[in-house]
């Protein structure tokens, strides 16, 4: 079998060897969470601690605060953002010219290819306060100025729409890739029954991506609390720190710059089990309520 198909094997060799060398052999770097790492000593050197770092995380009044914040913008995401490359999917399924079709894909794709830091830096052109496109109109037309990027009440608005505007489109190509698969059949047998479009949307199409929809969530679910470290450390400052700061960016403020790397790193492991208990969870669940699931 192996001599037969060596070929297709050897095609394998730069997955695995990405994945050994990016995925699997990073994971030694867990280690230091569970020691008082000093660079100079490097990981055998340094002293083992234990859980020392996990006890003054979950002890230290700053762990309230981002997990709460971390928490809130995850729900934003997992609510306003997930559902919406399946509407729009939906919506692009439903169009008949095909040429039309293909402009608005091409379209909403674009954004996923900006780069974060021109996303924020677009938010700030239409939305700053001075001199801002959208804060101008508004005063143009007598109305009064909206103070969206320095308002804590604003800042995970102004976040998931960013993120939904940025890849909506780039999330999509999976559900339309599922509903080409549905037997135009049945489509043409409900036509026929008396069914129209929103009654073969719910009984034909939804069922048939359903398992799509179902993989996808659990996945999602294994980065619940990852927010997005780029985007959310250029919409920070002082104004909204106080509901902006999230893991990620403390991450990177405890890590990067004040070196307090085994701290840090006992953190990100916090999140990553945190997501693997949520994907366990939801792929039990999912197997309980008939569905494939992930495994």
């Amino acid at each position: 079998m192996f001599v037969r198909d060596r070929w297709l094997y050897m095609m394998l060799l730069p997955g695995i060897a990405y994945f050994i060398l990016f995925k699997y052999l990073p994971m030694w770097g867990i280690l230091i969470a569970f020691k008082n790492y000093q660079p100079f000593l490097g990981f055998s050197g340094s002293e083992w601690v234990g859980f020392k770092h996990f006890q003054r995380f979950f002890t230290d009044p700053v762990f309230l605060t981002l997990f709460k914040n971390t928490l809130i913008l995850s729900i934003y995401n997992l609510v306003f953002f997930f559902p919406m490359p399946i509407l729009v999917a939906l919506l692009l399924n439903e169009v008949r010219a095909e040429l039309y079709k293909k402009f608005v894909q091409t379209v909403i794709y674009i954004p996923h290819f900006v780069s974060w830091v021109v996303v924020v830096g677009l938010a700030y052109v239409f939305f700053t306060t001075e001199g801002g496109v959208v804060n101008e109109l508004l005063k143009a037309s007598g109305g009064r100025e909206l103070n969206l990027l320095t308002s804590e009440g604003w800042f995970r608005t102004v976040i998931t729409s960013e993120v939904i505007w940025k890849e909506t489109g780039w999330g999509t190509i999976i559900f339309l890739a599922a509903l080409a698969g549905v037997d135009q059949q049945m489509y043409e047998a409900a036509h026929i029954d008396g069914a129209n479009r929103l009654q073969q949307l719910w009984h034909i199409t939804l069922p048939a991506i359903r398992g799509v929809i179902v993989t996808l969530f659990i996945l999602r679910l294994g980065s619940f609390l990852d927010t997005g470290f780029e985007q959310i450390f250029l919409m920070l400052n002082a104004t909204n720190r106080e509901v902006g700061e999230v893991f990620d960016t403390y991450v990177y403020t405890i890590g990067i710059t004040k070196g307090q790397f085994s701290y840090s790193t006992a953190i990100g492991l916090f999140k990553s089990l945190v997501g693997l208990v949520l994907v366990l969870g939801a792929n039990y669940l999912a197997k309980k309520s008939g569905e494939e699931g992930v495994y």
